[in-house]
């Protein structure tokens, strides 16, 4: 049985619940409508949706809890919730649960020491998708600690990890680069700079390797001191030990191997074995490296994380990983209207980034025409390398192999 499954911790809007939908019914009716009869084959494959953190309202809220009934209505998705965090907000998903016993999760699985762990429960579904041991799980942090529970979203799957004996990989980009400063001391919540090296300290016991890369770009705009040993090294006073500021390329090498990269918002999409009737995409050029989808769901200026977003692509696309880059929900902000920034400017404007990277190798970017459309917007008519595409688009996107990519699953990142 395949396995696709999808980490989901940020509000979820009627809006996001909704493409989500319709990517589902896509995929089901398209490339598996066996799998929506009442006794689907053994075979087929399985959605599995896991939620934490402010994600779990939607399951009560009665406008959101309508879509979740219907993407429930498609037998082969799941739906995981974290225990812990459902308790913390007070939240029930009784009434789907009632409706949808046997697709409706709110129990997770035991550790050692016989607590339950959501987290344990994400780690068990890495495992069915991978290969045997030995093997890695990485974590892409793009937001500071303390003021988001994602940081410690990311530590707690990486011990999860290390106790399936998973080597365990921390990439810290934008704010997420101050997981690793020194002498953190939170009064009231738990320090996440000290469940960095409890990670490496349990990977170590368990023989395995740990790695904690920090993009060096990132480090140098927050003000982070550098400095060069002279052997291309950079050596940080404010970095905790085994926390590396490096060059963004060393990040993007370990995307280039096979192992699973999850973030707060994030997905695994496995790709069907060749010979088994699979549907293709567009013909891309051969590459060994899982597929990168970057979901850009905000808006250019009031954040970094459309710029990041871009630039994370970039470098993905450089390195010979197929990118696509798809603006949707309030992102598409960044690719309608004329953007003009003052001469004087230190600014950077985001199309004029978009329109000089376009045509590189590996990358191609989208925007989903029904978000413009309920902004009342339309596209600049001069991003001609912006491609626009419906659900069905996304769909294939998310789930149709593309030509030539011998990998085995992408990944999905939203930004």
């Amino acid at each position: 049985m395949t396995t696709h499954f999808f980490i989901l911790s940020s509000r979820l809007s009627v809006e996001r619940l909704s493409w989500i939908e319709e990517c589902l019914k896509f995929f089901f009716v398209q490339l598996y409508p066996e799998s929506l009869m009442h006794r689907a084959p053994a075979d087929s494959p399985v959605v599995t949706f896991l939620l934490t953190g402010d994600a779990l309202y939607s399951l009560e809220e009665a406008e959101t809890q309508q879509v979740w009934s219907v993407i429930l209505s498609l037998t082969a998705v799941r739906v995981v919730c974290d225990r812990q965090e459902l308790d913390l907000r007070g939240v029930s998903c009784g009434r789907l649960k009632m409706k949808y016993p046997d697709q409706v999760v709110d129990n997770n699985s035991l550790t050692a020491d016989n607590h339950p762990s959501f987290w344990k429960d994400v780690i068990t579904l890495v495992r069915q998708n991978r290969p045997p041991l030995p093997d890695a799980i990485g974590w892409l942090q793009n937001e500071s600690p303390y003021m988001h529970l994602s940081a410690l979203y990311g530590t707690r799957c990486l011990l999860a990890g290390t106790e399936a004996r998973l080597s365990p990989e921390l990439y810290a980009y934008l704010d997420g680069i101050h997981m690793g400063h020194v002498a953190q001391g939170p009064t009231e919540s738990e320090n996440i700079g000290r469940a960095i090296e409890e990670v490496h300290e349990r990977a170590a016991k368990q023989g395995l390797t740990s790695l904690f890369l920090a993009c060096n770009r990132c480090a140098t705009a927050r003000g982070y001191s550098t400095w060069d040993d002279g052997q291309g090294l950079v050596i940080s006073t404010c970095a905790i030990k085994g926390f590396h500021i490096r060059d963004m390329n060393l990040t993007v090498d370990r995307f280039e191997r096979p192992h699973i990269i999850l973030s707060s918002d994030s997905g695994s999409v496995q790709f069907p074995k060749k010979g088994t009737g699979v549907s293709f995409d567009r013909a891309e050029k051969s590459s060994t490296a899982p597929p990168v989808t970057i979901l850009v769901t905000s808006g250019p200026y009031s954040t970094e994380h459309a710029f990041g977003a871009v630039s994370f692509a970039v470098a993905c696309a450089h390195q010979g990983i197929l990118t696509r880059v798809v603006f949707l929900e309030d992102g598409v902000y960044s690719v309608a209207g004329t953007h003009r920034v003052p001469a004087e400017s230190a600014m950077f404007n985001i199309q004029d980034v978009i329109n000089a990277v376009a045509g590189s190798e590996n990358l191609h970017f989208f925007v989903l025409v029904p978000s413009l459309q309920k902004r009342g917007l339309t596209k600049n008519k001069d991003l001609n390398a912006v491609l626009d595409i419906g659900f069905p688009g996304l769909g294939k996107i998310l789930f149709y192999l593309p030509g030539n990519v011998q990998a085995e699953h992408q990944r999905v990142l939203v930004f």
